[in-house]
């Protein structure tokens, strides 16, 4: 009895993930996981969509080579990077900082779909979201998510919203050096600010710069 329910379970929720993810493909999502707490928290939300088509692929080159350099070549699992980390974990002593091998793939898929944390089980469903819009969106339409909703600072979500706050223009119109100092504070942009960036910042912004020639998808 109690098995019957739990495979109708796991049925029913991979035809809701699945329609869910098709929908997406389509329609753009008004709020994440991540909003919806942080409104709980009392913040307010900064936001507004911009096509792929629209915006500068600064902000896709910038973020593509600051955090994803092999984006357009792996499946949505880098398993290079998931190796190479692996390799710079071990040799870490306890405390150390560790490595991670997200992709910009898993970010969209845990920011769209899922909780923050660091569990087996969510974990499992990054994955798995990941395999999901790697086949039903396509590059083009995971970039173009991901530049609208990733976090850029205290209520403020997406490449225009953070333009306008930090430079007071249109993602539109922002160059190479604004584009690579929003890139530059993904890491934490809680902390950070493209407005007032530290020297780590500066140089961060500096070596993205120099990989901004990495392939991006076409409009």
């Amino acid at each position: 009895m109690y098995f019957k329910k739990f495979i109708y379970f796991i049925y029913l929720s991979i035809i809701i993930s699945i329609s869910l993810v098709a929908i997406y493909r389509y329609v753009n999502p008004l709020f994440t996981p991540l909003m919806i707490l942080r409104l709980f928290e009392g913040e307010g939300i900064s936001k507004s969509w911009i096509s792929y088509d629209e915006m500068s692929k600064n902000f896709p080159k910038a973020f593509i080579g600051g955090e994803d350099g092999r984006f357009m070549r792996h499946n949505g699992i880098d398993w290079r990077a998931v190796k190479a980390a692996q390799r710079y974990n071990s040799r870490q002593k306890p405390g150390g900082k560790m490595r991670g091998a997200s992709t910009i793939t898993m970010q969209t898929a845990k920011n769209t779909f899922l909780w923050n944390g660091r569990n087996y089980l969510r974990k499992g469903l990054e994955v798995y979201f990941t395999i999901l819009i790697e086949q039903i969106w396509g590059k083009k339409r995971i970039i173009e998510v991901y530049c609208n909703i990733v976090e850029m600072g205290p209520g403020i979500y997406g490449v225009e919203a953070a333009s306008q706050s930090y430079f007071g223009k249109s993602c539109v119109d922002a160059n190479k050096t604004q584009a690579s100092l929003i890139g530059a504070v993904l890491p934490n942009p809680r902390r950070w600010s493209p407005a007032k960036p530290t020297n780590y910042i500066l140089r961060r912004a500096a070596w993205i710069r120099g990989r901004m020639g990495v392939a991006v998808p076409k409009e």
